[in-house]
């Protein structure tokens, strides 16, 4: 039996399967306890209320963006 990628489809027989679609984070919701822990925190009361402070002011997109390459 062939392994196959998850998220990659067939395109019919010999064709290599398609590419998942890889996203690098930001285009998916984002909550206080996933940016802390992108941050390398625990994710500690203290913590969450820091990112969610940052989410507030940078937006999801960018607090997530500033922190992952």
């Amino acid at each position: 039996m062939s392994e196959r990628t998850e998220g990659a489809e067939p395109r019919g027989e010999g064709a290599e399967p398609r590419r998942p679609n890889l996203r690098t984070g930001s285009e998916t919701p984002v909550d206080p306890e996933d940016l802390a822990m992108a941050e390398g925190r625990d994710p500690t009361p203290e913590n969450i209320e820091r990112a969610r402070r940052r989410i507030e002011r940078l937006g999801a997109r960018e607090a997530v963006d500033r922190v992952t390459p």
